[in-house]
């Protein structure tokens, strides 16, 4: 294949599973087109120029740019308002703002779609971890998990018996699968949770929505969603962010936030952008396009190793709700070869061999293939891993579908050579 040796096993079934992915392909098309028309629509109406990427520095009073790049993005997501910024550190951080700005000691929280991801269990408190640093529980919020069923799914009928019982301020909902095989949530899926909470309670609903930004036409506008929240060195920030996050919701939650963001009495009127406008807004241009490239990496992915005889989660077939591929490789020789392979065929640091550690916020080993132009970003191509059962590989991201091919036949090839 070109430039790159791969077997000619590996060749035949990259070429059949090709021919497979159109229909499939043509729809992540469909849906990009979308998406793209949405964005440049918004860019349009608030009148995006020159003059908007202008920097600011010190207190960064009265800068017009970043301003307005949070009325284009509360436009883009379908909300009231929205803050969309640098100044996030990650999607933990992120999602601890919204979080911490919402909630207030005392408060009860309702985590509907069961263990939510790995690195917000500090930020929680779940089993003691984050205590005496700040945690939600040193605060005195509580957090009830509610398991999910047997198939991964959210189990609306108890849901909504604990809603009738329970006194909760708010409901947390994970859009993505985190380190798991649940199916992610569609928005449809995410209205049926929100409807049984708004019927039933005056709970606020919020939404850890990492991963799902524009994978769907549908914007979370009527979805029964309060607030949510993401990363910008995932979908949204269209590989050219180099950091940051964004709150969007009901104006009235997005204001609190603003203060835990900065400080009570000041919220969003301070904020030096020191020349990063620019970067967020061409990236917020270019997330459709993006997404749509790693949506295509991770069906082609599901396919070929569905072919190669692994169980995948989403399907090939299925609908999707975020850009997360996993890859049930059942030993962690495999899943170790996989990550190494998918190294080789980075664009950045292809030389490094990826080596499980211990990663804060993590219960075990993780290991970690990505090399990508901006440290940690997932909407590059990238894949990572727990050591522990079931030995499955989460891939996602994929800047162009030309590029993340190559990289995913590489893990392919190493892990038919531990098969032979």
């Amino acid at each position: 294949m070109g430039f790159f040796k791969f077997s000619d096993e590996l060749n035949e079934l990259s070429a059949s599973v090709l021919a497979e992915c159109s229909e499939k392909f043509n729809e992540i098309d469909d849906i990009t087109e979308y998406n793209q028309q949405l964005v440049l629509k918004a860019f349009i109406d608030n009148g995006v120029s020159e003059s908007h990427f202008a920097g600011s520095t010190g207190y960064g009073y009265g800068d017009r740019g970043r301003d307005l790049l949070d009325e284009v993005a509360a436009q883009i997501f379908g909300t009231e308002s929205a803050i969309i910024s640098h100044n996030f550190v990650s999607g933990t951080h992120t999602l601890g703002v919204m979080l911490f700005g919402v909630l207030r000691p005392g408060d009860r929280v309702l985590c509907a779609t069961g263990v939510p991801y790995d690195t917000i269990h500090s930020v929680i408190g779940i089993d003691g971890k984050g205590k005496g640093q700040g945690s939600l529980a040193d605060y005195g919020i509580e957090f009830d998990v509610l398991d999910l069923k047997s198939d991964g799914t959210v189990d609306l009928e108890c849901l909504k018996e604990k809603i009738k019982a329970g006194d909760y301020r708010a409901v947390y909902i994970q859009r993505s699968r985190g380190y798991t095989l649940r199916p992610s949530l569609t928005t449809p899926k995410i209205k049926e949770i929100t409807s049984i909470v708004k019927t039933n309670s005056k709970a606020v609903t919020i939404l850890d929505n990492c991963y799902g930004e524009f994978t769907e036409k549908l914007t979370l506008e009527g979805s029964g969603v309060d607030i949510f929240a993401g990363s910008l060195i995932k979908n949204p920030g269209g590989g050219i962010a180099k950091c940051g996050g964004y709150i969007a919701g009901r104006s009235d939650l997005v204001e609190l936030c603003s203060y835990r963001f900065t400080t009570p009495g000041i919220g969003r009127e301070v904020g030096a952008t020191l020349g990063n406008t620019r970067d967020i807004f061409m990236g917020l241009f270019h997330a459709p396009h993006v997404t749509g490239e790693a949506l295509k990496t991770a069906v082609f992915t599901a396919a070929l190793f569905e072919k190669m005889g692994y169980e995948v989660s989403p399907s090939s077939k299925e609908t999707r709700a975020d850009i997360i591929q996993s890859i049930k490789l059942c030993t962690s020789e495999k899943l170790i070869a996989f990550c190494r392979g998918l190294q080789s065929g980075s664009v950045i640091d292809s030389y490094v061999v990826p080596e499980p550690s211990p990663m804060p916020g993590y219960d075990s080993d993780v290991i970690m293939a990505a090399g990508a132009f901006t440290n940690g970003s997932s909407i590059e191509l990238s894949a990572d891993a727990p050591l522990r059962e079931p030995f499955a590989v989460w891939l996602q991201g994929g800047l162009n579908f030309h590029s993340a091919k190559i990289g995913v036949l590489l893990g392919a090839q190493r892990v038919l050579e531990i098969q032979e």
